[in-house]
């Protein structure tokens, strides 16, 4: 950890992130004013400025860094798919360096949710050869396959379950509900005649 970067804007490396935040904003307010001035006073602000600039960004990255090595990196893309941010956990998907069989798995959840099931199947494949072993990978891929499967058989229809009885067809569905609506004015009819004699 560099001590100058701390001591440049004026705080103690156990400052908080609002804190470092603040101590930047306010000396580079200073210090753009303080540029424009005559002589030696303008220059040494300028140079200020961009000493300032350089600790903020280093302190930042490096407590950054701190955090993804204490953390499990995968934890904040859940995060984020969980909570329906969906342009979030892509923007962390994109930020890795290192692919391996879950960032496939996540980048095929993602697709996923997008509705993109194509590209979500080919990340699943992806990650299945990349962890053979893996169980969870298996499992969704054969749901994700036979959504595709029923998809195509109903003409591209979106469902969110491959089985066909989830959807208004269950407990026998509109040809169910049809028969009731005409057995209940039939009886009706019949009732009304009945009465009627």
């Amino acid at each position: 950890m560099d001590l100058e970067n701390y001591e440049i804007l004026g705080i103690g490396e156990d400052a908080t992130d609002e804190e470092i935040e603040a101590a930047y904003n306010r000396l580079k307010e200073k210090y753009d004013k303080e540029k424009w001035e005559d002589g030696e006073a303008g220059t040494n602000a300028a140079r200020m400025l961009t000493k300032l600039n350089a600790a903020y960004r280093e302190i930042m990255e490096e407590r950054r860094e701190k955090r993804r090595a204490g953390e499990n990196p995968f934890e904040t893309v859940r995060a984020a798919i969980r909570s329906g941010d969906i342009s979030r956990a892509q923007s962390l998907l994109d930020e890795f360096n290192e692919r391996d069989a879950e960032w496939h798995y996540l980048q095929s959840v993602v697709f996923y949710k997008k509705n993109w099931m194509n590209e979500s199947k080919k990340q699943l494949e992806i990650a299945m050869q990349m962890d053979p072993a893996n169980q969870k990978y298996r499992e969704d891929y054969e749901k994700l396959s036979a959504r595709a499967d029923y998809r195509s058989q109903t003409g591209g229809a979106v469902h969110t379950d491959p089985d066909p009885v989830a959807d208004d067809r269950q407990m026998g569905g509109n040809e169910c509900i049809n028969l009731c609506n005409a057995c209940v004015c039939m009886n009706c009819l019949c009732n009304c005649l009945y009465c009627c004699r």
